[in-house]
């Protein structure tokens, strides 16, 4: 009886463990003899990178098997399954998301918390993670940090594998990248809608980052604002950067009056969520070695939309 009730347990675990499996993918079928990658490009609602996103991240099964390579021949009758996650199913790290990942590079979604790379002999950094991935997965490469993210900053950061990726990148950087995107809570209601503000940036002894209008020795700045939502009390704002300087947003939205809320070091004391208010959501670059369009774009934090 108590054997029984073991095979029948177990059963049940096999079934529901089928079922999360099930859950995880969407099912489709094969009507016409095609490569997989233009098959999935003709089939899924989803832009090029990121079906490529999917391939390399090992999502694609066919007739039950992972398949990776884009020339792949597909043939009427064939069951394709499509991870729902659409992002590497090996990786798991609760600071680190994998976005995107060939052989050039990856494409990673920082959470807060987590620094871009070390600055100590044991502080918690997305290279070390990176590099710890590479070396279980038996990759001979490490990760090259290209640029960076404040610690408590989240979204989406590029790294290069190699050495030659990482220099074409720095080289040429603003070419590359075509659009970034943050956006961010504020404190107070924003009276404009949309505007640019552009001044010159320069730290200080102390590392705090001051502005000027006129040329201070440091370097132009400019970002360009657009408010998606406003209440009484907070906004939620777009910004897209023209120049990269360190703590250009937070720098910016202090001067506008509007200081990015959770702040530390340029706020006004508005922490409603108790984290800053700053996330990364809009990557778009052309692909250093193949020069392909690359765009990612993940979601507005969940505890930014509640607030309005």
């Amino acid at each position: 009886m108590e054997r029984q009730k073991k095979n029948v347990t177990l059963q049940n675990m096999r079934t529901n463990n089928y079922k999360r499996q099930e859950d995880r993918y969407n099912r489709l079928e094969c009507l016409e003899e095609k490569p997989l990658l233009e098959w999935l490009l003709l089939n899924l609602k989803e832009s090029k990178s990121k079906v490529k996103a999917i391939l390399k991240g090992r999502g694609i099964i066919v007739n039950g098997k992972k398949v990776t390579q884009y020339d792949y021949q597909l043939k009427p009758g064939d069951k394709i399954a499509v991870s729902k996650s659409k992002r590497n199913d090996t990786f798991h790290n609760r600071f680190v998301k994998l976005v995107y990942e060939d052989r050039h590079l990856v494409v990673i979604e920082k959470a807060v918390g987590i620094l871009s790379m070390a600055a100590g002999h044991s502080s918690l950094n997305v290279k070390s993670v990176l590099d710890d991935y590479f070396k279980t997965t038996r990759q001979k490469c490490t990760a090259h940090v290209v640029h960076r993210l404040d610690r408590d900053t989240s979204g989406l950061m590029i790294y290069a594998k190699d050495k030659e990726t990482e220099l074409l990148l720095e080289r040429d950087w603003h070419n590359i990248v075509y659009d970034r995107r943050y956006v961010a809570v504020v404190s107070g209601e924003m009276e404009d809608n949309e505007g640019t503000i552009s001044n010159w940036l320069k730290d200080n002894k102390a590392y705090i980052t001051f502005s000027s209008p006129v040329d201070n020795g440091g370097k132009w700045a400019v970002t360009h604002f657009h408010v998606l939502n406003r209440s009484i009390n907070h906004s939620l704002v777009e910004y897209r950067l023209e120049t990269g300087r360190k703590n250009q947003i937070r720098v910016h939205s202090a001067d506008m009056g509007h200081p990015v809320c959770g702040d530390i070091k340029y706020g006004n004391g508005d922490d409603p969520i108790h984290r800053l208010c700053l996330h990364a959501y809009v990557l778009c670059f052309y692909h250093p070695i193949t020069h392909e369009r690359m765009e990612f774009e993940t979601p507005i934090p969940v505890a930014f939309r509640k607030l309005f």
